[in-house]
């Protein structure tokens, strides 16, 4: 008995129990954890090209599949409103990818492609630690 009442005194949980945290909160912890997050969907082919710019810069993403999280919709939803509504309307097409880069949102793949093209994309992967060329 004396043993249990001790072990009882000494006892202290790891962690507080977590709140569930909203899906706009949880997307933007995630896209602050890493100096370049992109959201996806594993078998969406725009995703994969966007991943591939950046693996081709030799920048590593922080990548998070929607269709594999048991959150997914939310967090998508999560990120039309983020992105101003976008993907929001029924039959619209789906909001992903998305990119973070130094914890700020880019965008979709079109914002992405003109910051590539105009020549902006290389700084602003510096700037979040990215890319060291």
């Amino acid at each position: 008995m004396q043993y249990a009442a001790a072990e009882q005194a000494w006892y202290m949980p790891a962690a507080a129990p977590m709140v569930a945290e909203s899906a706009v909160a949880q997307v933007e912890r995630l896209a602050s954890e890493s100096a370049v997050v992109v959201f996806s969907v594993s078998s969406c082919c725009m995703c994969h090209a966007v991943k591939r710019l950046f693996c081709g810069m030799g920048v590593h993403p922080a990548v998070h599949e929607l269709d594999l999280d048991p959150r997914g919709r939310e967090l998508e939803r999560a990120l039309a409103r983020l992105l101003g509504g976008y993907g929001l309307a029924a039959g619209a097409s789906p909001v992903v990818p998305v990119v973070f880069i130094g914890g700020k949102l880019v965008g979709a793949m079109d914002r992405v492609m003109a910051a590539h093209i105009n020549g902006s994309l290389v700084p602003l992967l510096k700037e979040a630690g990215a890319l060291w060329l």
